[in-house]
């Protein structure tokens, strides 16, 4: 009887144990997804987008060329040759433009390995004559400009760069595929979420608005993001159009708040805007957001 109750626990305690070591191996932690990767966009027969780590940029195959975007390469000059690389892997072509979104560092410095293979640096006025001035090492300094509006056509593929207002910065240029009704903008269209402290600190936010509505009023589908979209998705036009009412709601609710005296403080506890509240980092950056928004209706800045 002992024993039948000793064999009992015995293959009880290893049952058990197989069950614990089972139940380890399934709840071990995801593979950490690769330092950088290049995918074809879904229902393109050329466009791609090159990410490394959090950020990302969109290029273009061509017969005559390649149309590159932001390098990504701030703080670490291993992005843009693995960038250069990826390109390779697809074509033999040259890289023939490289175009800025924007002036910030972080998606546009390292633009050097481009430059060595023949690109041409296309950015905003407004981005060149900053980075005239600021003489950064890592940054290339724009060869061409673009105003309002400027299209450039290569092996029978035509991409259009249009400034539509100031937004997250002054030089923000959104490039427009027309045929695929895509559209790569960076920094100033959030998907699904709530824009975070580094895009709305130096931002401008009026502006910001109306240039969203600018860039809805183009013919496009859906958009590449300079930085990974929840899990990994293009944006849409919805994403888009829920950016625009939260921060038109946010503006209207702030100006009352700076009306009343209330700006900065008490308005970044109080205002709250309960019907976007299941946008992505809603809690997380609400204050960032109404902070900055005081900054415009209450002191003028």
């Amino acid at each position: 009887m002992q024993g039948n109750v000793f064999c009992a626990v015995l293959i009880a305690a290893v049952t058990t144990g197989f069950a614990g070591i089972s139940q380890a191996q399934t709840q071990a932690p995801a593979a950490a997804p690769p330092l950088f990767a290049t995918t074809k966009v879904e229902g393109t027969d050329n466009v791609y987008i090159f990410r490394y780590q959090n950020h990302q940029a969109m290029f273009v195959v061509t017969p005559a060329g390649v149309i590159a975007t932001d390098p990504i390469s701030y703080g670490r000059p291993q992005a843009a040759v693995a960038y250069v690389a990826e390109i390779k892997k697809i074509t033999n072509k040259p890289i023939k433009y490289l175009i800025y979104s924007h002036h910030h560092y972080d998606h546009i410095a390292g633009g050097k390995p481009f430059k060595e293979a023949g690109a041409i640096v296309v950015a905003h006025r407004r981005a060149k004559e900053r980075l005239a001035v600021l003489k950064s090492p890592d940054v290339v300094i724009p060869d061409q400009v673009v105003d309002g509006k400027r299209a450039i056509i290569l092996g029978g593929t035509r991409i259009e760069l249009v400034y539509t207002g100031r937004n997250h910065s002054d030089s923000s240029l959104v490039m427009l595929l027309p045929k695929e009704k895509i559209i790569f903008a960076v920094d100033f269209n959030s998907l699904g979420a709530v824009p975070s402290r580094l895009a709305v600190n130096d931002s401008y936010p009026v502006e910001w608005e109306a240039s969203l509505k600018k860039t809805l009023a183009l013919n496009w589908e859906r958009q590449i993001p300079g930085h990974p979209g929840p899990g990994g998705r293009l944006g849409t036009r919805k994403d888009m159009e829920q950016q625009f009412a939260f921060m038109t709601g946010l503006s209207t609710e702030v100006k009352k708040a700076a009306d009343a005296g209330k700006c900065f403080d008490p308005a970044t506890k109080e205002v709250r805007l309960p019907q976007h509240a299941t946008l992505q980092n809603y809690e997380q950056n609400i204050e960032w957001n109404t902070h900055r928004w005081c900054g415009y209706w209450g002191r003028g800045i």
